[in-house]
């Protein structure tokens, strides 16, 4: 069901159209957190290392899967809105045929190239043994991750965004329940999480098929709908692909800091893979403001209300400011304490304490430069996005952690500020392009304002 974004309060409807997204990160991060938390509870510092670092490559080809599908949602959306069902029962069949290649294809190569993946990482030797073994199971369950994926790109273009929230909350459920039962009373350290997290991805998978089988959509797919159209692969993979490069390159440089970071030995390797948990749980207002600004502001400058597209992204700016400096001032009154929650290892808490004071300031900054994307994008300039992440990551987060790890041995504070200070740049960034398309875009709003 449509539901018109042109009208009334621009902050209430922010705030109304925001929270499906912010449940949907909160049990995408209570999901990742999972394994780090149980698995912290029950082993040592080495497992912990195994599980931060796998999960750090299994979440980037998962942000890569899901910067795909995104191709396939906007086809199926463009599919739906015009009432042509049998155009969106092909673009379905494609999809599902292209994505379950893919997951194949990736699934052997990756199980071929686990050593590799782990020697580039340069994981601390006394962790090797575990991640690889986390590795191998949930490259194994990268087809279900796929398949989940694929599904909830299905129902978010048909309309459905409470589905997709509906399966991560089971996902979420089955995680914690077999990481308990892995982990805690089989003991099977960090295997154990990987297993957990690749069961409760299929549990989730079998019931979104359930559930696509249940619901009367008006769409039918046929045997034809299966067979691979060149037009319709190029359309899902010109919106998609490029998505997917942008946020592939932003975990990349997440892996490089991780790199840079296991070369300082096994305690910094912990205390970073677990502040970066926090971080992404702490995260959920500013990402979720990157879609909320986006679908706003496309309609109203669809409805030729530009003017209000503009309070969207000024609204949603200040949102995220606010939220940014309160949950910076509670992390630097109770940092230990939020560390304590993962693990009771006194030299992890003390290094995380560092990197998360100066980590914490990335809320503030991250959220603005969120929104202005999304703004960006929602007219149509989604690569001035990609260039300040890229500009940001190659001039600053990377070269930043990479000196502040040289030059401090000691303290893991500098590195810290190296996100902060690359977000900051961004933002930067950000404003400077605003003032121009503001200017370009002045015409627009003059002709189409009341």
């Amino acid at each position: 069901m449509e539901k018109n974004l042109t009208t009334g309060s621009v902050f209430k409807t922010i705030v109304y159209f925001a929270l499906p997204y912010l449940l949907s990160y909160f049990m995408q991060t209570l999901y990742g957190m999972a394994d780090l938390f149980i698995t912290g509870q029950f082993d040592g510092v080495d497992s912990i290392t195994a599980v931060s670092n796998g999960s750090q490559v299994i979440h980037m080809l998962t942000v890569i899967i899901v910067g795909l599908a995104m191709g396939a949602t906007v086809m199926i959306g463009k599919a739906v809105g015009s009432r042509n069902h049998r155009q969106a029962s092909e673009v379905i069949g494609n999809t599902i045929v292209l994505f379950m290649i893919l997951a194949f294809v990736m699934t052997g190569a990756l199980l071929i190239l686990v050593k590799p993946i782990i020697g580039i990482m340069n994981v601390p030797k006394e962790a090797v043994k575990d991640t690889t073994g986390y590795l191998a199971i949930c490259f194994i369950g990268i087809p279900f991750i796929t398949a989940y994926n694929i599904i909830s790109s299905i129902f978010r273009g048909l309309g459905d965004s409470k589905s997709p929230m509906y399966f991560i909350g089971i996902a979420c459920v089955a995680n914690i329940a077999l990481d308990y039962l892995f982990i805690g009373y089989f003991d099977m350290g960090a295997n154990g999480a990987a297993l957990g997290t690749t069961l409760a991805q299929t549990i989730s998978v079998v019931i979104a098929l359930i559930a696509i089988k249940k619901r009367d959509t008006g769409i039918r797919l046929c045997r034809e709908d299966f067979r691979l159209r060149k037009n319709i692969l190029g359309e899902i993979l010109k919106v998609g692909f490029p998505v997917a490069i942008q946020d592939g390159c932003i975990q990349i440089a997440f892996i490089v800091i991780t790199v840079i970071v296991n070369r300082r030995g096994l305690d910094d390797a912990a205390a970073v893979g677990i502040v970066e948990k926090v971080i992404s749980a702490l995260f959920i207002v500013p990402s979720s403001m990157l879609a909320t600004v986006s679908a706003l502001s496309a309609q109203n400058i669809g409805a030729g209300k530009h003017e209000r597209a503009t309070k969207t992204l000024k609204y949603a700016t200040i949102i995220t400011s606010i939220y940014g400096v309160f949950i910076v001032l509670i992390v630097q009154l109770c940092t230990s304490s939020v560390l304590r929650i993962f693990t009771s290892d006194a030299m992890v808490i003390t290094l995380g304490a560092q990197y998360l004071k100066g980590y914490i300031w990335d809320t503030i900054f991250a959220g603005i430069h969120f929104s202005f994307s999304g703004y960006f994008a929602a007219y149509g300039k989604s690569y001035i996005g990609f260039m300040h992440n890229i500009i940001s990551i190659i001039c600053v987060r990377v070269p930043g952690s990479y000196l502040a790890s040289k030059c401090f041995s000691d303290t893991l504070l500098p590195m810290g500020l190296a996100a902060p200070a690359g977000s900051l740049l961004s933002v930067i960034i950000c404003l400077a392009a605003y003032k121009l398309l503001k200017n370009q875009f002045t015409s627009q709003t003059i002709n189409t304002e009341r």
